[in-house]
């Protein structure tokens, strides 16, 4: 189960997904267990994000509208930081911003504080009118070149799935210096209240229902030259093997954790044994 990935030991393939462990500083039995944690998005200035509702439950998953919520880097760097130190697990701090000067920024002021860094790169750009960073090749591209000026430690940029193709987006953030892919992050989604006949939440779907075009994402961009972390709808040992068979090198769980902390423990034992079984049947 260990694996070295973008010059850094993990002690397995699991890894706690940005969002929902927050800084993985209630359940340090789980955080400590996996081969890493990418932390809640920072963004260079505290947000108090989005109004409920928020979270909407689906037949197979749940939309999100959360806003990135978050105290910002000042704050994250002075009283976070030296308690994710004392973690006995990677640190991976996912970085969200809406201008490329925030990106910038957030990862100049945290610098080699940490283990790595994840480019959320789904966010809308303000000044482009709205657009998603990561549905432009070139302006995906802008922020990785930027980002790298100002970094040694490991970049891993997080494609978004949606009106886009995540390989010409992946191969955009891998000529500009990114150490590797995560992917898919959430896919727009909206839900209605029919009593008033409107939209009740509109967001980001994960869980279950993403997994098939997860791992399709995956499989389209296996070959961009850098290891690629899977992502979307991860539930057991059996769903974390099928995104290493497709081409990933790890992989992260998310929504599953607000039904069960616990469970990224349980989907290392149960993938433990499919690798096992690989390895018996290679030799």
């Amino acid at each position: 189960m260990k694996i070295k990935l973008f010059g850094t030991h993990l002690k397995n393939r699991v890894l706690l997904a940005s969002g929902v462990f927050g800084f993985g500083l209630k359940f340090k039995r789980v955080t400590n267990s996996v081969g890493a944690i990418f932390t809640k998005g920072i963004t260079a200035q505290p947000r108090k994000g989005n109004p409920p509702p928020r979270i909407y439950e689906t037949s197979s998953g749940m939309i999100n509208w959360v806003g990135l919520e978050n105290p910002g880097v000042e704050y994250f760097c002075t009283n976070i930081i030296p308690q994710l130190k004392k973690l006995k697990t990677r640190i991976f701090v996912n970085i969200a911003g809406f201008t490329m000067d925030e990106y910038e920024h957030s990862v100049e002021r945290i610098g080699d504080t940490v283990d790595g860094f994840e480019l959320n790169i789904s966010c809308p750009n303000v000044k482009e009118g709205g657009i998603a960073f990561g549905q432009n090749a070139k302006m995906a591209s802008m922020v990785v070149a930027r980002a790298r000026k100002k970094t040694r430690l490991p970049l891993i940029v997080k494609l978004t799935p949606n009106f886009c193709d995540p390989l010409v987006i992946a191969k955009a953030c891998v000529e500009a210096g990114a150490d590797g892919i995560s992917l898919i992050n959430t896919v727009y989604a909206t839900a209605y209240d029919i009593k008033k006949r409107k939209p009740l939440i509109t967001g980001g779907l994960s869980g279950p229902a993403i997994k098939p075009f997860a791992l399709y994402c995956v499989n389209r961009v296996r070959n961009v030259g850098v290891p690629i972390i899977g992502m979307g709808g991860i539930v057991s040992g059996q769903d974390a093997y099928e995104f290493l068979l497709a081409g990933a090198s790890a992989v992260a769980v998310g929504s599953v954790v607000l039904r069960d902390p616990y469970a990224p423990l349980r989907i290392i034992k149960e993938l433990k044994k499919f690798i096992y079984q690989e390895t018996k049947h290679a030799r």
